[in-house]
């Protein structure tokens, strides 16, 4: 079955059609009003850079403008500081704006203190805090969990908020510090491999040779061995010769005979 339904609108894309086409200032607050209010939008910028929100900034609608600005960029500490100049919040824009001011603190920090988050969020207990975190978690902008034992807030994952157009240098110089970082690392690691092969090279070698060595000195010593055991063999050939020599003379000698004595009879005189 083919889904004939369209894709659901970016939100975002619709507020800045809308103050596109807005033809008065108070058309431009109401965008602002209803932006600053829905659920899911999270980023401001684009809309702030319009050229119908620019002209805000310095007529008498300038107090949106700075509203908007500080949705964009600020937290909720922010707006309590200049509370005097600014419009009054909707319950609504309080909870958005506190959600923003946890994603600024998870940027500066993976561990934040319970009572850091008391304070800049302006809550009582921490009955309040968790109730907050558990709608930040269910809406998507911050993944983590909250350590009571320890008393702070851990951070898995945060989404990113707007930048400032005078911060975009330093993160430029920043990024660029880390290629050059990288880079560093990259060539002493390079190095490193060919220290590594040229010392391989060198115990093959020297490998080689102490096996040449090794088998040179078995084969000597194995015809030292041979000869010496050949030697002993011979002088034991030519022992064995002689004695066989000797026996042989021994039984060619011939037998002595022993002298007969005389039949005469001697007569003795008498005296």
């Amino acid at each position: 079955m083919v889904d004939t339904q369209k894709p659901a609108t970016n939100p975002l894309e619709q507020f800045l059609a809308q103050s596109k086409l807005a033809t008065t200032n108070e058309d431009l607050v109401i965008v602002i009003q209803k932006i600053l209010e829905t659920p899911g939008v999270y980023v401001f910028s684009e809309l702030l850079e319009t050229q119908n929100i620019q002209e805000l900034a310095a007529g008498p609608y300038a107090q949106w403008f700075n509203l908007l600005n500080i949705f964009a960029y600020g937290t909720y500490s922010d707006y309590k500081a200049n509370k005097a100049t600014l419009p009054d919040l909707t319950s609504l824009q309080i909870t958005k704006l506190r959600h923003l001011t946890i994603v600024s603190l998870a940027a500066k920090s993976r561990c934040i203190p319970y009572s850091t988050l008391l304070k800049e969020l302006d809550m009582k207990n921490l009955r309040e805090l968790e109730d907050l975190f558990i709608e930040v978690v269910y809406a998507g902008i911050l993944h983590g969990k909250l350590d009571q034992k320890n008393g702070y807030l851990e951070v898995d994952y945060a989404i990113g908020r707007d930048i400032k157009p005078e911060t975009i240098d330093y993160i430029i110089d920043t990024l660029q510090d880390w290629c050059d970082g990288c880079e560093t690392m990259l060539s002493n690691i390079e190095t490193q491999i060919i220290h590594a092969n040229s010392e391989r090279e060198k115990h093959t070698k020297t490998k080689a040779q102490i096996e040449e060595e090794v088998a040179r000195t078995k084969k000597a010593l194995q015809d030292s061995q041979q000869q010496h055991i050949d030697s002993r063999q011979g002088t034991s050939h030519h022992s064995q010769d002689s004695l066989s020599g000797q026996e042989k003379s021994s039984k060619k000698q011939p037998k002595t005979k022993g002298l007969r004595g005389s039949s005469s009879k001697f007569s003795w005189a008498k005296s």
